[in-house]
């Protein structure tokens, strides 16, 4: 499975952006989905996840309210809708995904894309 992560961009504190996560084949062997960010100098943390099949969803409590995760499974394509962005969620953003429960249930994917950057300016 491949994964390409897109929408990233430079964005006013206050503002939106939606990422995207297009799976390069149909993700059959997926449980869930992720969004996951790192800072400059800082560890990759969980963004959210999404359970592919029922839809269920989880977020950070950093982005709760604010970010909401979602599928489409006729485009194999995950969603980030991000709004009311604040400075510190610059970061580079990826998606993976996940092929067992139990990797869904602990955060552990076994599948990365490449990262897209987000900017927020002050």
């Amino acid at each position: 499975v491949q994964l390409q992560a897109s929408g990233g961009g430079l964005v006013q504190a206050g503002g939106s952006l939606r990422l995207s996560c297009a799976a390069s084949v149909r993700p059959f062997s997926t449980y869930g989905m992720f969004w996951f960010r790192q800072a400059p100098g800082k560890e990759r943390d969980f963004v959210a996840r999404i359970d592919w099949r029922l839809g269920s969803t989880g977020h950070a409590d950093s982005v709760q309210g604010r970010f909401t995760i979602s599928r489409d499974n006729a485009e194999n394509t995950v969603y980030l809708q991000m709004s009311s962005l604040k400075p510190e969620d610059t970061a580079v953003y990826y998606c993976a995904s996940a092929t067992t429960r139990a990797r869904y249930a602990s955060n552990n994917p076994d599948y990365w894309g490449k990262g897209t950057q987000v900017t927020v300016s002050s």
